[in-house]
């Protein structure tokens, strides 16, 4: 089935520069070294672009909410947006006299993406941003990236229970995405946990890679393997029963749905049983109740050449939520949210890579293997 209403997707938007690297070099980035590298893409980042776009790539109708500055890089996320689809952009907030949020995204081949990053306009955003016109007649809204958006941090995530609870006032379903937070800067002053339990209660499907849980809800684990291991890809070095008990504590804080990146190890899915809070979801919910209570779905990656991983966990979060709203099941869903996630680190860019809604079934339906998973089956 062919996802269908509309999706508003909400937060963190800004332009990523991307230098390409020539195969090989990825050992040599390291202080005192010139890298040779080739043209620098230019494409939109953050989560309104990253899920928005593929969103929209996947067939679903979406409606970007961002914020910009009425600078170069402002103009360029704009046209960029346009150049996807003719009213792409319309939704956005252009504010004179602040500063577009940019990234220096280095990707180079077999190496995890590093950023240098500007936060810009994204820090002046808030609830009064998000105009309820604007929601009206969506079915689903997405909000992306507020560790990296000072006002969406600040006050235990008061702003963005604005924004939640306005949505929930017409029912529409909402879905709640994090990112890496810098522990040396404000936002890891902030208590993640207090943060968690004010907003989850109005978070149908909470979208974290495990690191970025991992962080918030233990904290002293996340410290002790940083010490141990330095930035590392933390999947590789959790067991199933931790990953377990962070989707378990989600639920517990109010989500109804929890979708955790692993990186590398695909995805774990874990549902409420709580029936009735599944029910409650709104106009973007299961229609098959009983499909999604109480259930746990580990599914790992499918095999690609990789080119490049910015944005794909957020690709992934679109290809969920494509599921949901085309009616999969979990795992149907969760198949759908690796497979995106694969096509999308099939080029250097977030969404390019991104097929039709069509292409990405008939690719997963005809036999498209998968990686081996450390983690497997054994999440419980």
């Amino acid at each position: 089935m062919q996802p269908t209403g509309e999706i508003a997707v909400v937060g963190h938007v800004c332009l990523d520069v991307i230098p390409t690297f020539l195969e090989g070099t990825g050992p040599a980035l390291a202080p005192g070294t010139l890298v040779k590298v080739g043209p620098a893409l230019r494409s939109t980042g953050g989560a309104v672009s990253n899920t928005g776009l593929a969103l929209h790539r996947l067939g679903v109708k979406v409606r970007l909410l961002g914020k910009v500055g009425a600078d170069l890089f402002g103009r360029e996320v704009l046209a960029i947006m346009e150049s996807q689809g003719t009213g792409l952009a319309s939704g956005m907030i252009v504010t004179p006299g602040e500063t577009t949020s940019y990234s220096i995204v280095l990707s180079p081949p077999g190496v995890d993406r590093m950023f240098l990053h500007c936060p810009g306009a994204n820090d002046t955003f808030s609830a009064d941003d998000v105009d309820p016109q604007r929601l009206r007649g969506a079915r689903l809204l997405h909000f992306g990236y507020p560790p990296l958006m000072r006002r969406m941090y600040l006050d235990q995530g008061n702003e963005v229970k604005k924004i939640l609870a306005r949505a929930k006032t017409l029912q529409i379903t909402t879905s709640l995405d994090m990112a890496s937070v810098d522990a040396q800067s404000e936002c890891g002053q902030v208590d993640w946990t207090t943060y968690l339990r004010n907003v989850l209660p109005l978070v149908d499907v909470f979208a974290p890679s495990v690191e970025e849980l991992l962080y918030m809800l233990e904290h002293d684990t996340w410290e002790l393997l940083w010490r141990q291991h330095g930035k590392i890809d933390i999947a590789a070095h959790l067991d199933a029963p931790t990953i377990s008990r962070l989707a378990e504590r989600s639920l517990e804080m109010g989500a109804a749905v929890v979708l955790i990146k692993l990186g590398d190890q695909g995805v774990y899915v874990r549902t409420t049983p709580d029936q009735q809070r599944i029910k409650q979801m709104g106009l973007g919910g299961p229609a098959n109740v009983a499909a999604w209570t109480n259930r746990r779905a580990a599914t790992s990656c499918y095999q690609v050449a990789v080119a490049g991983t910015t944005g794909s966990g957020d690709c992934t979060i679109a290809g969920f939520l494509a599921g949901l709203l085309a009616g999969q099941s979990p795992e149907e869903a969760s198949a759908s949210a690796v497979g995106t996630g694969a096509c999308s680190v099939e080029r250097p860019d977030a969404t390019s890579g991104v097929p039709t809604w069509a292409q990405l079934r008939t690719r997963i339906e005809g036999g498209w293997k998968k990686l081996p998973s450390v983690l497997g089956e054994k999440i419980q």
